[in-house]
């Protein structure tokens, strides 16, 4: 048999998965399903956010959730996944469920996110109008000297 596979999962933050002992390994990608086994040849593809599915020598058949990422195969025995975000499950139907509550979370940050940033831009559009509101002359102090006249006060 066939030496096994080193997968490692890596996220911007962490390392979530550095398993040497993978036997076989099932991903998606836009063109369908695959799978790698040991001695697979090179490889490079782009993930959508999907579900990775991978055996081990004398444990369960594990899976990640990844949203969007890389893998790459080198030399038919080191696997790569580089993605945003993965969690971890060894239970399709639970992480499942992770993720769906998962998304919902993402959902909500996103949502808070933008109502701060309207915020924050709604006060810096009232705060220019303050400033450049007709007839309240200068209302921001000019450095001394710039704009007047000899003879005039500064």
């Amino acid at each position: 048999m066939s030496a096994p596979l080193h997968l490692v999962i890596t996220t911007t933050m962490d390392v979530v998965v550095d398993d040497a002992e993978v036997t076989s390994l099932r991903a998606q990608d836009e063109s369908g399903g695959f799978g790698i086994l040991p001695g697979h040849t090179d490889f490079l593809t782009v993930l959508p956010a999907s579900i990775i599915r991978w055996r081990s020598a004398g444990r369960p058949e594990q899976f990640a959730g990844v949203r969007a990422g890389l893998l790459s195969v080198n030399g038919g025995r080191e696997i790569a996944i580089a993605c945003r975000d993965a969690i971890l499950g060894e239970d399709i139907h639970a992480l499942e469920d992770r993720i769906a509550a998962f998304r919902r979370d993402q959902d909500d940050a996103g949502r808070r996110e933008r109502v701060e940033q309207m915020r924050l831009h709604a006060n810096a559009v009232r705060e220019m109008i303050r400033l450049l509101r007709p007839g309240q002359g200068d209302v921001l102090p000019h450095p001394s000297g710039v704009g007047a006249e000899q003879g005039e006060p500064r």
